[in-house]
């Protein structure tokens, strides 16, 4: 992974119905200068030429967000230059992107080009059977994922009462009024939906660093039972209508759900954190939203509830392995084409695109 200073968020999801795309949130393409669709299969250099031209354009003294491949955090599938309204994506499957003005606003860059076609014709057999064996782990991770969101769900449809959904609002009034004062004469603020989590092959990973290098305040939302949402989107709500930019930032167990809230311009965040995925930090306040659940309803589900926690927990080891063993097949299948690529031409693409973004200064 890259070091902590980084700005890092994921735009796909690994979800209960397959991926789940927010790539269409990259970068506005009617306010955006220029944005690079690179398109090309495995192995070819879509991640490396985008770190190149990062690094081009952090040694420039640009910032620079790195959008991380929910399948392989380590891998690259976006790069926005947010000064110079600009950003690098990969547009192929499944955050399949296209251009809106092509040619205005948008290019592709075809690093097909730099392959052996002669060459990877002759191992055409052992890329056809690779290639197949890849999509269905990833089918198995994704049946998987459905199943323990159906058991989410039903905790939430067990502990969510009125009288919760009461508590959690006052408790959001409170908040609002003391961290996110109406702006005078202030339009509403922007939303911009970015994912901090993702259920990958190293397991479940949460970016709390990223959250970190952009807020001083943390609020930590003690919450084992999936009830941050019910909080957060009132954060949102009067976070926005107070004139306030976010970062709305869904769960990807249930995307219609929020995990995340960030409002940078204050340095303030509200970071949901479970016994999974533990925050590592010491927040300036913490939120045990388990205690506010009726305690005579904890103790009469406490069975239901242990029996939930095992089984949803031992499905989404099982998608993990899965999105491991597709992984695994993927580096195959790079391993299959690196030979046949050349990557000095990809170096070569990588610079002329530094240099063009630059010079948009």
């Amino acid at each position: 992974m890259a070091v902590s200073h980084e700005i890092q968020y994921f735009l796909g999801a690994n979800s209960p119905a397959g991926f789940y795309s927010l790539y269409s949130e990259l970068l506005p393409p009617e306010t955006a200068n220029a944005i690079y669709i690179l398109k090309g299969g495995p192995g070819c250099g879509k991640s490396t030429l985008m770190r190149r031209v990062a690094q081009q354009a952090a040694q420039a003294g640009e910032a620079v967000e790195y959008i991380l491949c929910s399948g392989d955090p380590d891998s690259l599938d976006a790069v926005v230059l947010p000064r110079l309204g600009a950003a690098l994506v990969d547009g192929t499957a499944p955050h399949v992107v296209e251009p809106k003005y092509p040619g205005a606003v948008e290019q592709y860059v075809n690093l097909g080009d730099c392959y052996d076609r002669a060459g990877l014709r002759a191992i055409r057999g052992e890329i056809l059977t690779c290639m197949d064996g890849y999509k269905e782990h990833y089918q198995r991770a994704y049946r998987c994922l459905d199943a323990a969101a159906e058991i989410q769900t039903d905790v939430r449809a067990m502990l969510v009462t009125p009288a919760l959904e009461e508590k959690l609002a006052a408790r959001a009034h409170g908040i609002l009024s003391r961290e996110l004062k109406p702006k005078r004469s202030a339009p509403s603020g922007r939303v911009k939906q970015r994912f901090l989590d993702a259920v990958s092959h190293k397991g479940l990973i949460t970016l709390f660093q990223t959250a970190c290098a952009q807020c001083t305040r943390i609020y930590e939302l003690s919450d084992s039972y999936g009830l941050a949402h019910l909080l957060l989107t009132h954060l949102l709500a009067g976070g926005v209508m107070g004139g306030y930019d976010v970062v709305a930032c869904p769960d990807p167990m249930a995307p219609d759900r929020l995990s995340h809230l960030l409002v940078p311009e204050v340095g303030l965040a509200f970071l949901s954190a479970s016994p999974a995925c533990p925050f590592p930090g010491r927040p300036s306040r913490r939120l045990r939203l388990d205690a506010m659940v009726d305690r005579e309803l904890l103790r009469r589900c406490r069975a239901r509830l242990r029996f939930a926690r095992k089984v949803s927990s031992a499905l989404t080891g099982e998608a993990v392995e899965s999105l491991a063993q597709a992984k695994a097949m993927h580096d195959g299948l790079e391993a299959l084409y690196n030979p046949y690529v050349d990557f000095d031409r990809g170096q070569e693409m990588a610079d002329r695109i530094a240099e063009e973004l630059l010079a948009l200064d």
